[in-house]
């Protein structure tokens, strides 16, 4: 009963197990042990260890750790057995043996318990070498690499890295990222991005960074974040990769510095023919008047948007406010004069244009509005507004008066003095098309607008 008790104890434990009396002959094994080494009852009990199969378990280690090292030990714990055994291929074997007495007899026999570490101890080596690899590439790469843990602790640091801000790799690893050197990565702003990365899966990119450095002076860098999975243990960790953008800002900031300047050259060369046409303007008979105003008024639409550019400091994306409200200055100036009753208001949603498109609406947003300070209001008081808005997917132009409507504003010639020509010229080159509605509270021209017109945000 005690003996059936005892194999009951034994079959119940997962690890496999094995009992041997003191000429290492097996007396009792588990059945993990027989399916841990495709064997049978049959061929395990009563037979030596040694010669069990085909002699598979005469291992020289095996031999040692039984005749060598626990007769002079009462136990031993996790002798490692990496054999390949001839059932079930290569096994890695955490082998532990104690001595145990048989109740009553006192009789002495050891206890061998065999852990299947193969999976695990491979898995290992295959972190390992993935580890190897990522070290080697991430040292390749020219640009500072680091790793960093859910803590933003480094965990690894590129030799890029490590040469440009720390001394060593002890001055880097376990270091938080704001703590390097003087504090220069102690921006709350990138703190905020970087706690983000891995719980909200956020990478960014294109985080500018600009400060002196201690060794380097004055640089610019600029950070790219994401998350990564480290190979072995799937922990989540994220990468954050730093390239020295010092000389491509500065270059660009130079070529915008030039842009300015030329667009401010250019501004003052319009603004030069604009003051000859005026001159010519108070000189001119009464039939050339008009030509000279439309002419003046179209180069200081132009001028306009040189203006914007100068400001921004490039020859790239318009404010549409801001150039829209410069035209608008311009009418004041040339067309209304300052004890003018009609003002000229912009209702602008914040977007930007391309520069490509800038001269051909500037040029039709005047004609429209020119068209309304001369006819629409007969009594000289009224409220012009120039509109840009995007709705349901769709770009919209607009100049809105609450003059006399059309049928009212005719000239002397009786045509409608909408100069038709221009503005259908100049919305078929940006691709729109024209809508007009009027009545006797005013005159809307709207234009639609492809929206690639806008320029990438």
């Amino acid at each position: 009963m005690q003996a059936i008790a005892a194999q009951d104890i034994v079959d119940t434990v997962r690890e496999a197990l094995v009992v041997l009396d003191r000429e290492h002959t097996v007396v009792s094994a588990n059945r993990a042990f027989f399916s841990l080494f495709a064997v049978t009852p049959e061929e395990t009990i009563g037979r030596k260890l040694y010669e069990l199969g085909d002699g598979q378990w005469d291992i020289p280690r095996l031999r040692h750790l039984l005749d060598g090292i626990l007769p002079e030990h009462s136990s031993v714990e996790s002798f490692e057995v990496d054999h390949h055994f001839p059932r079930v291929g290569r096994k890695i074997i955490d082998l532990s043996a104690r001595k145990v007495y048989r109740v009553g007899n006192h009789v002495e026999h050891v206890l061998m318990t065999f852990y299947d570490v193969t999976a695990i101890i491979e898995a290992k080596l295959r972190a390992e070498r993935a580890a190897t690899v990522t070290r080697t590439i991430v040292d390749t790469i020219r640009d500072p690499l680091v790793i960093l843990d859910q803590q933003l602790r480094i965990t690894t640091a590129s030799r890029n890295f490590v040469a440009l801000f720390g001394d060593h790799e002890a001055d880097v690893i376990g270091k938080r990222i704001g703590e390097l050197k003087q504090g220069q990565w102690d921006i709350g702003a990138l703190r905020a991005l970087l706690e983000r990365v891995v719980p909200d899966d956020a990478p960014f990119e294109n985080f500018l960074v600009e400060d002196e450095f201690a060794g380097l002076g004055k640089r610019i860098f600029k950070l790219n974040a994401r998350k990564i999975y480290v190979p072995g243990n799937h922990v989540t960790q994220l990468l954050l990769a730093f390239e020295d953008v010092t000389e491509a800002v500065a270059a660009d900031r130079y070529k915008d510095m030039m842009a300015a300047e030329l667009a401010h050259r250019i501004k003052n060369s319009l603004t030069v023919i604009s003051a000859f046409v005026a001159f010519e303007l108070r000189r001119a008979a009464d039939p050339c008047i008009d030509g000279y105003q439309a002419m003046q008024s179209r180069i200081n639409a132009v001028a306009s948007l040189y203006d914007v550019i100068a400001q921004s400091s490039a020859f790239g994306p318009v404010d549409v406010g801001a150039y829209l409200a410069g035209i608008g200055n311009n009418l004041r100036s040339s067309l209304l004069g300052p004890g003018s009753s009609v003002r000229v208001e912009v209702d602008a949603e914040p977007f930007q244009i391309g520069a490509d498109h800038a001269v051909p609406i500037g040029l039709l947003v005047n004609e429209l509005a020119t068209n309304a300070v001369k006819y629409a209001f007969p009594e000289g008081t009224g409220l012009i507004t120039l509109g840009f808005r995007k709705r349901d997917g769709e770009v919209t132009l607009s100049v809105e008066d609450n003059g006399v409507g059309l049928d009212k504003a005719v000239n002397h010639d009786g045509s409608s003095g909408m100069g038709t020509r221009f503005v259908d010229a100049f919305v078929r080159q940006i691709g729109g098309t024209l809508a007009r509605a009027s009545g006797p509270t005013g005159t809307s021209v709207t234009v639609r607008l492809p929206s690639s017109i806008l320029a990438p945000s």
